[in-house]
This record gives structure tokens, C-alpha cells and sequence, in this order.
């Protein structure tokens, strides 16, 4: 007899455990994120769907659409500065160049409506494999930094000697780092394509 009742006490607790899960399940799912409609930009478990609302996730809206997402006061501020960047060789401006080809260029950016403070900004260049280089940083103090509480500015950034050794596209990253933060939000990405 005994046995007969721990039998039933663990059929009902499986069913009800099942059912349960089944019904959360079915209440809340997860959603595919693609960022312009492009399946290469697909974003695995970035957001949630619970009662027909869509949720997703602040890292997202972030890294996806180089925006600023500040969390103040149980609220999530979402700042989108419109950057701005030209690269140059001397006096021509471009935006692509001969596979193997190594010269010296400089980048121009403009910031406006930059509502957060910042402490730092870098550049970097990236080769089409992702092998990341630093161009140039800047930290509040440096006389070339934006004055405190400055949206608005222009960045000339020194000439570089670059290599593009690679066909493919080497991206250009303009990244902040908002006061209180510890890390960098790209904020602007610019593409060059070597062929």
C-alpha cells in the first residue's frame, strides 16, 4: 500500500510539474532579433515576448544601434548621439582601397547631441578577421578633449600609417566611455573595403 502511494504522490507532482512549465512556456517566449532584417545579424535570445509585449534587452539596443543606455532612478535613458566620421589621404577622401595597399590617412569626426558626460574616448581599426588596433584615445584632462558637458564637437584625429593587407572590410570604431561607466559603447562605426 505503501508503495501504491508514493507512486500517485510522484505521478501528480511530475503532471503538475509539467504542466506548469508547459503553461510558462506558453506565456513567455523567446524572440529572434534581426537588426535590419539581415540574418548574419541575428541576435540569439536578445529579447522576450510575454503577453504580446516585446522585451528586449538593453545590451542589445546598445551594441546593435550604438547607442548610450544609462540606468538612473529605475528608468533606462537611451541617448543615440549622431556621430559622424571622413576618412582622408591628404587632400582625397575615401572609403575603400587596393588590397595590400599601406598609407598614411587621418579620420575626421563630428559629434552632435552627445547628451551624457564622457571621461574618455578611442578610435580603433579593425582588419576584416576582427584583429582590433587602437588609433588614438583620449581622457578628460587632455587638452584635446571635449570641455565637460560639450554634445557638440569635432575630433581631428592624427595621421595614421595603416597596412591593408586584407581584401575584405576593415570597420572603423569610435567608442565613449560615459562617467561612472568602467567600459567603452561604440557609438559610430565606419566601413572601408579593401579589394
Amino acid at each position: 500500500m505503501m508503495r501504491v502511494r508514493r507512486l500517485i504522490v510522484l505521478v501528480t507532482t511530475l503532471t503538475l510539474l509539467c504542466g506548469s512549465v508547459a503553461y510558462a512556456d506558453s506565456v513567455s517566449q523567446k524572440l529572434r532579433i534581426l537588426i535590419n532584417n539581415k540574418k548574419s545579424e541575428e541576435v540569439a535570445d536578445g529579447g522576450i515576448v510575454v503577453d504580446n509585449k516585446v522585451y528586449i534587452s538593453s545590451q542589445v539596443v546598445s551594441d546593435k544601434l550604438q547607442a548610450i543606455v544609462v540606468k538612473e532612478d529605475g528608468k533606462a535613458i537611451i541617448y543615440k548621439p549622431n556621430v559622424h566620421m571622413v576618412t582622408s589621404a591628404g587632400p582625397k577622401i575615401f572609403a575603400g582601397v587596393n588590397k595590400g595597399d599601406k598609407f598614411k590617412f587621418n579620420t575626421f569626426i563630428q559629434v552632435d547631441t552627445l547628451k551624457p558626460d564622457i571621461n574618455a574616448l578611442k578610435l580603433t581599426i579593425a582588419d576584416p578577421y576582427g584583429d582590433e588596433t587602437l588609433i588614438e584615445q583620449r581622457k578628460s584632462g587632455d587638452a584635446n578633449f571635449p570641455a565637460d558637458g560639450k554634445s557638440d564637437f569635432w575630433i581631428t584625429v592624427e595621421d595614421i600609417s595603416y597596412n591593408f593587407d586584407k581584401a575584405g572590410a576593415y570597420t572603423l570604431r569610435f567608442s565613449v566611455k560615459p562617467t561612472g561607466e568602467s567600459s567603452f559603447k561604440v557609438i559610430s562605426e565606419k566601413t572601408i573595403n579593401s579589394q
